[in-house]
């Protein structure tokens, strides 16, 4: 989901940045109301950027993370999650891949924005459920997150400075059907065996999966 550095004019990464501020400054309220929650934000990061480390590869005009965003989402919880995004991707940045920084807010946006939808769609339902998820579940806020991912991407390229053939995005677009097969796999396992730990003190210190029933 990492766009290019030079397909996105700098006029269109300037805005990416004041959206992608402004989207942080409204949700910085829910971390300071759950002092728990800045933990679970710096464990989303950290989390997020062994995730992104562990596989990368280029396709196309981005590239094919695996990003773990839905097992996070659904065991730490909708505001962690987000800023861990942007974080993650600052310090991913910063340690390992200092190219990409110059597209932190549009990666950032390509992430959190489907993030965000899909929360006050169906997300909302699906936290207050904890180890109740069923596989069913998990495959479609799994196939709605991705979906919302590569749109953004194409959405990038469409406004780009490079020509970028939509075949280009097509390819991107189902490189993702790998990771659609596979990351509601780690979900699901992620979910059950927190949610079956989930009287344990550092489960319910670290993770918003407590008293929501066990496995």
């Amino acid at each position: 989901m990492h766009v290019e550095v030079g397909y996105v004019a700098p006029a269109k990464v300037m805005i990416a940045n004041v959206v992608a501020t402004g989207v942080l400054a409204y949700y910085v309220k829910d971390l300071i109301k759950k002092p728990l929650d800045i933990l679970r934000t710096g464990l989303a990061a950290v989390f997020f950027s062994i995730f992104m480390q562990s596989f990368h590869m280029a396709v196309g005009p981005s590239e094919l993370h695996f990003v773990g965003a839905m097992a996070m989402y659904l065991t730490l919880g909708f505001a962690p999650t987000l800023f861990g995004f942007a974080i993650g991707l600052l310090l991913q940045g910063t340690l390992f891949e200092q190219q990409d920084l110059p597209h932190l807010a549009v990666n950032s946006l390509s992430l959190i924005l489907p993030l965000i939808a899909v929360h006050y769609t169906m997300g909302k339902t699906l936290l207050a459920k904890g180890a109740d998820v069923k596989w069913s579940q998990i495959l479609k806020i799994d196939a709605a997150y991705y979906s919302g991912v590569t749109l953004m991407v194409g959405f990038w390229l469409a406004f780009g400075t490079v020509a970028t053939p939509i075949s280009a995005w097509a390819t991107f677009a189902a490189s993702y059907l790998a990771l659609v097969a596979c990351e509601p796999v780690f979900t699901y396992a992620t979910v059950r065996l927190l949610n079956k730990h989930g009287d344990k003190r550092w489960v319910q210190t670290c993770f918003a999966v407590a008293n929501k029933g066990h496995a």
